[in-house]
């Protein structure tokens, strides 16, 4: 059995190799897309229709597949000529490539890490693929201490303002400063 720990930093090296091969200005893009997703959960479970009507298992796929639909929109960027041909986007290899890496593991960390968190809220719903972690044991507890410094458990759940308005806030200034 694999632990959720392992399985963790396996996706954050993963994507940490894809940020590297496809470049900084592609994977902010991707940073901003999981933000969103996260704003976008946030939002709709605020509105008591969709807080009655989705329960249980049912919650853990609804903020699933918004994550995963905008991290595939994110990851489909198109190739913009404007930001390909211009001077400001143009680095060395080197460069593009280390920060590429540093923005792919902040990626795996948005997405791993949103997943389970969304994972550990809906306490672990697929007992025969992934089974709880037990508290007594050390895994377990790491396990448990890891799920506070997930993306939605500092973003999403601080009162009485929430860290995902800002940080929405601020991808659209970055995006409005630097892509356009």
């Amino acid at each position: 059995m694999l632990s959720l720990t392992v399985l963790f930093w396996m996706y954050v090296f993963l994507f940490a190799v894809i940020g590297t091969m496809r470049g900084w200005a592609k994977e902010i893009l991707v940073s901003f897309s999981v933000i969103l997703a996260i704003f976008i959960v946030v939002v709709m479970e605020k509105i008591p229709f969709v807080t009655n009507a989705i329960t249980g298992t049912a919650d853990f796929w609804f903020r699933a597949v918004v994550v995963v639909v905008l991290v595939f929109f994110g990851y489909q960027s198109p190739n913009l000529p404007r930001l390909a041909g211009s001077a400001r986007f143009a680095r060395e290899r080197l460069q593009d490539m280390l920060l590429g890496l540093f923005l792919g593991a902040v990626n795996g960390y948005l997405i791993a890490g949103t997943m389970w968190y969304y994972l550990a809220q809906a306490n672990y719903p697929f007992p025969n693929v992934i089974s709880t972690p037990d508290p007594a044991t050390p895994v377990g507890q790491a396990i448990i201490n890891m799920v506070k410094f997930m993306p939605p458990a500092w973003l999403a759940t601080g009162q009485p303002v929430q860290l995902i308005f800002f940080a929405v806030a601020l991808a659209f200034v970055f995006v409005m400063v630097v892509f356009v």
